[in-house]
């Protein structure tokens, strides 16, 4: 059954809404705006938690609603409910025509049809009952428990989701798209006598649980949490200083992520308040720096068929080889700034209007073996994994934490250190970049990115790089 079949039957056959009387409303609501759309949501979700030997909590939870946006020129009025009717659309109307009262708009075009399909929209939560998904976190936490005497505790937690979504616009164009998402994690705690430390774990994308039931991927998320804590439990304090960082593949990108990703969002240029404002075609990276983001990755957790708009993600270059090239767009700041839609228009939720978010944000390869990196470092700091940071998009400014973490001497890798952090600038630290690694890896499906309130699923991605110069906050006395 297609996506818009599926969502037809969700959205109209269930409610008892008519189709036909829906598209006037809405085409009733946006008459005279510059755009807008009506964006209707069905989600079903589960997650289960397995702590300490017991299944600790085990949840389900259905939601749907919709949201109705009118826009007149930079303003936008908008106006959600969880009551899918025809009166609950009405009401909405009445509100959202407020803001191009008296206004004389040309409403924008329709985004372009695609038939690209990203993921299955097999639900997942349908397809092993719940016996067998207790069953496989009580297997996660007996194996992890059979590896090492000094594990202490183990957390393992399993969660799905499935979203269907249709967009309806004035012209009486609909876009309709059906999600999945699975997310594996697990976290260990680990002691030698009075000394406790943690590693965790997770994989995830837009698929069903079957990748994650299989003993391999289970197997490997638990040897990744257990072989961090153990690194962790034998690190040293971290010497602090300026030295050059080099950043291990992968999830490290979550630094590029927010420290530069966000600054290349389309609504914090349009107002001038990114360090990366005015900058376009001007180089704001090292030769060599080549930075994306792909919405159009199969399978991947940042990726989507169609955004939140109803627009086809697609694979957008931001910064190509130093030069600032393209900022990411939903449909308001592009037309506002002259541009055109990316596929970047997200919300987290019918309750939430969109606005410019990232997908997959990845820096491609460059030419250097990754051994040729570390070994290029007298004395730095080899930071393989993140934990939380701190960005200003403003002024670019950030701090990250390092979860595990190595010194670098004389070319080689010494000992794990605890409590580092990263703290510079983004502009800066991507002109600091002086070699780019042959290994470009994808994070293993866990990013969640924040703006404005609103939580929305992301990839990131990148080689091992070196970064000439970074502060590092330490621990060491």
């Amino acid at each position: 059954m297609s996506d818009s079949a599926t969502t037809d039957e969700i959205f109209f056959n269930r409610t008892g809404m008519d189709k036909t009387r829906v598209e006037g409303i809405v085409q009733d609501s946006l008459k005279g705006a510059d755009d807008g759309e009506l964006f209707l949501e069905y989600c079903q979700s589960e997650s289960f938690v397995f702590d300490d030997g017991r299944l600790r909590s085990a949840n389900f939870d259905t939601t749907q609603g919709f949201g109705l946006r009118a826009i007149a020129g930079e303003a936008a009025g908008y106006s959600h409910a969880s009551e899918l009717s025809e009166e609950a659309l009405k009401r909405a109307s009445t509100t959202v025509k407020a803001v191009h009262a008296g206004y004389d708009g040309t409403f924008a075009d329709a985004p372009q049809k695609t038939n690209q399909s990203l993921y299955v929209d097999d639900n997942p939560l349908h397809q092993i009952p719940f016996e067998q998904k207790v069953k496989l976190l009580a297997d996660i936490d007996a194996y992890a428990r059979s590896k090492d005497d000094r594990i202490k505790q183990v957390t393992a937690s399993l969660s799905g989701e499935w979203q269907a979504v249709q967009i309806i616009r004035a012209d009486g164009s609909h876009a309709a798209d059906i999600r999945p998402l699975v997310r594996l994690n697990v976290s260990c705690v680990v002691g030698d006598d009075d000394r406790m430390e943690a590693g965790s774990y997770g994989t995830g994308g837009r698929q069903g649980y079957e990748t994650y039931i299989s003993a391999d991927t289970w197997h490997h998320a638990v040897d990744e949490a257990l072989r961090q804590a153990l690194v962790n439990l034998g690190s040293v304090a971290t010497p602090a200083g300026e030295m050059p960082v080099i950043l291990g593949p992968g999830w490290p990108a979550v630094m590029l992520h927010e420290a530069v990703g966000h600054g290349l969002e389309g609504d914090f240029n349009r107002k001038g308040t990114s360090a990366f404002s005015e900058l376009m075609g001007q180089r704001v990276a090292s030769k060599g720096v080549t930075v994306i983001d792909d919405g159009t990755i199969e399978n991947r957790r940042g990726s989507l068929s169609i955004d939140d708009e109803g627009t086809p993600t697609q694979r957008t270059v931001l910064i190509e080889d130093g030069i600032l090239t393209g900022y990411m767009q939903d449909r308001l700041n592009a037309r506002l700034s002259g541009n055109s839609p990316t596929g970047n228009g997200r919300r987290e939720s019918y309750g939430h209007a969109p606005i410019p978010r990232m997908t997959n944000t990845i820096m491609l390869d460059g030419d250097k073996e990754p051994e040729e990196i570390i070994k290029s470092v007298n004395k730095g700091l080899y930071a393989v994994n993140f934990g939380g940071g701190q960005v200003d998009i403003t002024s670019g400014k950030f701090v990250f934490t390092c979860t595990e973490a190595y010194l670098i001497k004389d070319g080689k890798v010494g000992p794990a250190v605890k409590g580092a952090t990263l703290i510079g600038n983004g502009p800066d630290a991507m002109k600091q970049i002086s070699m780019i690694g042959n290994d470009m890896e994808l994070d293993p499906g866990v990013g969640v990115c924040g703006k404005d309130g609103q939580g929305v699923p992301v990839g990131v991605g990148q080689p091992t790089m070196r970064i000439d110069q970074m502060t590092v906050g330490g621990t060491e006395v």
